[in-house]
């Protein structure tokens, strides 16, 4: 068993290696590569957690590196506390991350959260009271507001910012599976 262990992280780190080039990876070339995972998921040899799964950052600011090391460059620096992102990899406490960008790299395990977020793709979503299109609105959120996610079905989702809750179409949001149902 401990063989397959090693051989599973080498393949692990042989794929990520595959996936970095040195040159920015195309929004297409991320959704073909998460499409290719979500048709069969795995387990994160690490966590044991489901791979593809969402997440989001615990800090204001999060290095993102090229490698699963202090040793590899920085690429760059998230800046948002809370944003969700995607975790596509791992590799001992190193986690790949990608946003909603299509952009990704290495973060190490501890600067990512469990507490579950998603960013609003749509201007000017209107969260309702009910899990309906014809319930009353409660507040209207702009592109790009990050918000705390409760439950979900399969169609909406609850979400909390800035002290408002209420319902939003799945559709609207990054950061949720289209078949993901949360109590």
């Amino acid at each position: 068993m401990k063989n397959v262990f090693a051989c599973l992280a080498a393949s692990v780190w042989v794929f990520c290696l595959a996936v970095l080039p040195s040159a920015p990876v195309s929004a297409q070339q991320v959704t073909q590569a998460a499409a290719a995972t979500t048709a069969s998921p795995t387990i994160g040899p690490e966590s044991n957690l489901p791979l593809p799964r969402y997440v989001s950052l615990k800090r204001d600011e999060v290095n993102v590196r090229r490698g699963p090391s202090l040793s590899h460059r920085i690429d760059w620096v998230f800046q948002r506390r809370s944003m969700p992102v995607r975790v596509v990899a791992e590799y001992g406490h190193w986690r790949r991350v990608v946003d909603r960008d299509g952009m990704g790299g290495w973060v190490h395990f501890r600067l990512l959260s469990g507490q579950r977020t998603v960013i609003n793709d749509q201007n000017m979503l209107s969260l309702r009271s009910r899990a309906d299109a014809q319930s009353p609105e409660t507040v209207v959120l702009e592109a790009g507001v990050v918000a705390s996610l409760d439950e979900c079905t399969l169609d909406w989702c609850r979400l909390e910012a800035g002290g408002y809750r209420g319902w939003a179409p799945k559709t609207a949001l990054w950061g949720v599976a289209a078949d993901e149902v949360r109590d």
